[in-house]
């Protein structure tokens, strides 16, 4: 089976074409809201992490 460059540039062309890439809009929505969920998995992690080292300390006696 030969390996032709042209023809499968060719492909690739003509797949990139079939895509339907996002607005401008749509991709600033979507950066804003992984930002957001960043956040607030950062708040949700450092409370459970506070939480856990709290009650160890609390366990263990240690201060």
């Amino acid at each position: 089976m030969a390996f032709s460059p042209f023809k499968f540039l060719q492909e690739v062309r003509s797949e990139t074409a079939k895509v339907t890439w996002p607005t401008r809009r749509e991709t600033s929505i979507t950066t804003i809201m992984v930002f957001v969920m960043v956040a607030l998995a950062s708040i949700f992690f450092f409370a459970a992490d506070q939480l856990i080292r709290v009650l160890i300390t609390f366990v263990l006696g240690v201060h």
